[in-house]
């Protein structure tokens, strides 16, 4: 028998510290995104090579994902967040670390990536998300927004703290730092308050009782009727399109400033100014997917970078309207993975939703396999970023379009087994 659904304030005294571990989880997986653009000066000042060379590692780690999501999805969905984390924290950090150890081979930058890209799949968002998904259901919508503000807050932190630390220990030991540094404090919150919706229940059984935490009729798709629906299709696409050069953006935003005639200075802190431009994105789009239908809310949000991103183009405004596009761009970008997760769930349910997700998840490692090659080809073909945010602000469109096209939420209430109503 389902348990009497809890009010938004009953789930998150009963939950919140599991938010907590799960957002410092994600800013710890996601920060290597932005952070690769601080590094690219000193990689091709002391190695020579190009942007494309470094980007090319993390696209084809990315690949390693791709193929692996869906797999990590189903050992989430069998073992629970907490088994995959606590070792994947661990290998994460120092597979992080290892970068400083990089010789000037290509083969051998290739390789650490290919190895993190495999080993970070245990701490990506399927991970985080899972377990916040699985006990949250009114306020779902703001506790997904509070876990995913890591990844913005993730941007906050890495540009002035790592513009520091190469500038103070250099690139190598700069590495070291935020890999074993900030991979020890998602360590210790997750071994304190990571314990999701398996745990509970591992937990009830052992006691002879009944789990209170945990919904035994868990609703939603199987994995076949979920490959078939439409609307996680348009979801899935809509995500990986935008998601390809909200990346590629991301990883070179650095670059991308600096071409535009910042200094390093104004581009570390105005990277950290998006970072909370994200963080308000995350927290008020939340707030309106548990109040609004998501095909409004994602829609315009996907949409709104169209405006921003032509307004980055080198010669094309000034320094306030560089920081407005980029503010816009920020808010924007705090939100895609977080109506990816919200439609996940509303749309698939949660019987199995760290497998299905686990396929949104390739989505979104394709787009990051996609994302910094393609801002590094575009600079190293045409000397400008200005294709790449062209065609960043079309793209937002389409992808805005496919959002608004989803139809009514399924009734899970009615039919643990039903699909969206047209």
């Amino acid at each position: 028998m389902a348990q009497t659904q809890m009010t938004a304030g009953q789930e998150w005294k009963r939950y919140w510290t599991l938010v907590l571990a799960s957002s410092i989880g994600v800013s710890f997986f996601s920060f290597m995104s932005p952070a690769l653009g601080l590094f690219m000066e000193s990689l091709t000042r002391e190695f020579g090579w190009s942007r494309t060379q470094i980007s090319l590692g993390m696209s084809l780690g990315a690949i390693i994902t791709v193929i692996g999501s869906p797999f990590a999805g189903m050992l989430i969905d069998r073992w629970g967040s907490r088994r995959l984390a606590l070792p994947g924290l661990v290998l994460t950090a120092a597979s992080i670390a290892a970068f400083g150890l990089s010789t000037g081979s290509v083969a051998l930058w290739i390789g650490m990536w290919l190895i993190f890209g495999f080993i970070s799949m245990t701490v990506k968002t399927t991970v985080w998300s899972t377990a916040v998904a699985g006990v949250f259901d009114t306020s779902r919508g703001l506790a997904l927004g509070v876990t995913l503000s890591g990844t913005a807050a993730a941007q906050v932190i890495v540009a002035p703290l790592g513009n520091w630390l190469i500038a103070t220990q250099g690139w190598r030991a700069a590495f070291l730092w935020l890999g074993f540094g900030w991979g020890a404090v998602a360590l210790l919150f997750s071994l304190l308050f990571l314990y999701d919706i398996h745990d509970h229940r591992r937990a009830a059984i052992k006691n002879g009782g009944e789990a209170l935490t945990a919904r035994e009729d868990l609703s939603g798709l199987t994995v076949a009727q979920a490959w078939r629906n439409s609307a996680l299709w348009r979801v899935a696409i809509a995500t990986l399109l935008i998601l390809a050069v909200t990346i590629a953006v991301n990883v070179h935003q650095f670059p991308i400033l600096v071409d535009a005639g910042l200094t390093r200075a104004d581009a570390g802190w105005i990277g950290s100014a998006v970072g909370i431009a994200g963080i308000v994105g995350k927290l008020v789009t939340g707030w309106l997917l548990d109040r609004f239908h998501a095909r409004w809310i994602g829609g315009i949000t996907l949409a709104s970078t169209a405006i921003a991103f032509p307004l980055l183009i080198k010669g094309v405004s000034g320094t306030p309207v560089i920081v407005a596009a980029m503010m816009v761009s920020g808010y924007a970008a705090g939100t895609k993975i977080q109506i990816c997760n919200y439609l996940t769930a509303r749309y698939a349910g949660i019987r199995n939703y760290g497998t299905i997700f686990g396929f949104m998840a390739s989505m979104i490692a394709l787009a990051g396999a996609i994302g910094p090659l393609l801002g590094g080809v575009a600079y190293d073909m045409s000397g400008s970023y200005a294709p790449l945010l062209w065609g960043g602000a079309v793209i937002s469109l389409i992808s805005g379009a496919l959002i608004f096209s989803l139809g009514r939420y399924p009734d899970w209430t009615a039919d643990p087994d039903a699909t969206p109503r047209r």
